[in-house]
């Protein structure tokens, strides 16, 4: 009995060295698993070198654009570092599976892999060069708004995206074209409960077509908001108050509502009406007049042009004061340095009144008392007799 037990082992592990060789042989898919390890090794190899092989490209063509002054072939070396790391992948598995023995249908197959990666690779590389494509439009700043530029490059990316999708899809034999027209009824359903995104985005486009604003300009909303764009959206508008507090505007709001743009202005102005006492004579009120236009006139910090003409006049009699006008345009449109001129205007005008022994006047009032004579106080005494 215990032979014949050895026997059937021994037919048992033949039987299964058999089928073990056999599917060694025939391995997956009727490719042999040699093979399958052989490919798996290339792959593995060219996957661990990839970040290798794609420092010795880019060395290479740094060294060529290091011969040039262009800014443009700088930006293609520093944005090729990914998709150069994606080619060794793409090229193993080519070699990988060029490598196997398979049938027609698996070889269709391993084709339809390679076209798919090849096309990955592709596109990502037009993506990535969008990036260096960017110097040349930005050279459109000066007639196209800064966020119109962004909006167009951002565009082209997506772009990018969606047409390599759609490469992609057509390989695997999956028709676009039958799906977006099957989606047609989704699309207005969804276009019809999108109607203020569609509204903010077209409203969008016009802000940065006219330059009613840009990025950095200080504007007021009527009814909204006032303080610096900071960021120009598809939806919204982000303008941030002089409290620092953040507020997000639809891009509608600009189409309906007037707005202001401080940034845009020539000039800021100064306006004053300067009180001077009533007792300030008349050759005071000249002298005064006459040295603080020269003193404007000499001035460089004011502009002196037919759209910014100063003023200084005697312009009212008020209750307590005789108004002089002090109308003139800083040179500058910064906040900062416009406060600091307007200060040492102030300080000057203030010297030139006390020079001239003038003072300037506040509201005042006078109260007359008539002192009654005597014959009056005693017929209205009460206490009074007559004798």
């Amino acid at each position: 009995m215990l032979v014949s037990l050895n026997i059937s082992l021994m037919e048992t592990f033949n039987s299964f060295t058999d089928l073990f060789f056999d599917v060694w042989n025939n391995g997956v898919f009727g490719i042999n698993a040699t093979d399958i390890i052989v490919s798996l090794v290339i792959f593995l190899i060219f996957y661990l070198l990839r970040r290798l092989i794609a420092r010795f490209i880019l060395n290479r063509l740094s060294r060529i654009v290091s011969k040039t002054s262009n800014q443009i072939d700088d930006a293609i070396i520093e944005v090729l570092d990914g998709p150069l790391k994606f080619l060794p992948v793409v090229l193993g598995f080519f070699i990988a599976s060029s490598y196997l023995d398979v049938s027609d249908n698996n070889q269709d197959f391993l084709d339809l892999l390679n076209r798919s990666l090849i096309t990955i690779f592709i596109f990502w590389l037009l993506h990535q060069l969008i990036i260096p494509f960017s110097f040349v439009i930005k050279n459109f700043e000066s007639k196209i708004s800064k966020p119109l530029v962004d909006w167009t490059l951002k565009g082209l990316k997506i772009l990018v995206i969606v047409l390599g999708a759609v490469a992609i899809l057509e390989l695997w034999g999956i028709r676009v074209g039958p799906v977006i027209a099957g989606l047609g009824l989704f699309g207005v359903a969804v276009a019809l409960g999108a109607q203020d995104l569609f509204k903010n985005l077209i409203s969008g486009i016009m802000i940065l077509m006219e330059k009613r604003f840009t990025v950095g300009d200080v504007i007021l909303v009527s009814g909204e908001v006032e303080g610096v764009v900071e960021q120009i959206g598809f939806r919204s508008t982000l303008v941030r108050r002089f409290d620092s507090t953040p507020v997000m505007v639809p891009n509608y709001k600009f189409a309906e509502q007037s707005v202001t743009n401080y940034t845009r202005r020539h000039h800021r102005r100064i306006r004053w009406l300067i009180g001077l006492e009533y007792r300030t004579s008349i050759d005071q009120l000249k002298n005064i007049r006459d040295e603080i236009n020269n003193l404007i006139e000499k001035d460089d910090n004011f502009a002196k042009n037919q759209n910014a003409s100063f003023y200084v006049r005697i312009d009212s009699f008020s209750d307590s004061s005789i108004d002089m006008l002090v109308q003139t345009f800083t040179v500058t449109n910064e906040w900062a340095e416009f406060l600091k001129i307007k200060e040492n205007l102030a300080v000057k005008i203030i010297e030139i009144v006390e020079n001239n022994e003038a003072g300037f006047a506040f509201p005042s009032q006078s109260l007359y008392v008539e002192k009654l004579s005597d014959e009056k106080t005693e017929i209205f005494n009460p206490q009074s007799t007559k004798k």
